[in-house]
C-alpha cells in the first residue's frame, strides 16, 4: 500500500479527542453563553478533571476566565443540527443581557445548575458542573483545567448517541458497543 501526505491541517479530524459538547457561561453579570467545544480531554479520574481549549477570541473563553466556572453540557445525536447552530454563531450576535434569547432561538432550555452560575441544558443526557483549577496553559494554549464538581443525567433519555466532529461539517455518529475483558472486574 502506497501511502499519500495528509497536509498538516487536516490533521485535527483524525485525532479529535470525544463526543462534540456544548460549554455554557455566565459572565460576571450573569450574562449566560452557550458554545460548541470538540477540543476536550479527561485527565483525571478521581476527581474528575477535564483539559478544554476555548479560543482567546470566544465571548466564552472571557466569561469562563472571569469567573473560573461553566458547564460541560453533553448532547446526543438528535440536537446535531442545534448543536451546529450554536457553533455557528456568536454571543456577540445576542445583545439579551441574560443571554436567554440565544438559548431561545436555537431551542436550548437553559436550567439552574446547583454548584454554579453557568446553565445546565436541559435538552442534553448529561451536564457536568465545572470549576477551573489550573489557568497555567490558558495564556499560551487557551486551555484551561477543570474539575467537575456535580453531574447530571437525564434518566429519560436512554442509549443516546454522541456526534464526533471529523471536520468541514463532516460528524461520526456512536455506533455499536462492544465489551472486552478488562484488567478490573
Amino acid at each position: 500500500m502506497a501511502l499519500k501526505s495528509l497536509p498538516l491541517s487536516e490533521v485535527y479530524a483524525l485525532l479529535e479527542p470525544g463526543p462534540v459538547v456544548l460549554l455554557t457561561t455566565a459572565d460576571k453579570t450573569d450574562r449566560a453563553n452557550v458554545m460548541t467545544m470538540s477540543w476536550h480531554m479527561m485527565m483525571e479520574f478521581t476527581p474528575p478533571l477535564v483539559g478544554c481549549v476555548v479560543s482567546e477570541g470566544n465571548h466564552s473563553f472571557k466569561a469562563l476566565r472571569a469567573t473560573k466556572e461553566c458547564v460541560i453540557a453533553i448532547p446526543a445525536r438528535r440536537l446535531a443540527t442545534k448543536v451546529v447552530k450554536v457553533g455557528n454563531c456568536s454571543g456577540r450576535d445576542f445583545p439579551n443581557k441574560s443571554g436567554a434569547d440565544k438559548f431561545a432561538a436555537i431551542g436550548l432550555t437553559p436550567r439552574p445548575a446547583r454548584m454554579v452560575s453557568a446553565p445546565l441544558i436541559a435538552n442534553c443526557f448529561a451536564n457536568l458542573e465545572c470549576r477551573v483549577v489550573d489557568t497555567r496553559m490558558v495564556a499560551r494554549y487557551n486551555m484551561f483545567v477543570l474539575e467537575v464538581v456535580k453531574a447530571w443525567r437525564d434518566p429519560a433519555q436512554k442509549n443516546p448517541k454522541t456526534i464526533h466532529y471529523q471536520g468541514w461539517g463532516r460528524f461520526a455518529v456512536d455506533g455499536r458497543v462492544i465489551t472486552l475483558k478488562s484488567g478490573k472486574a
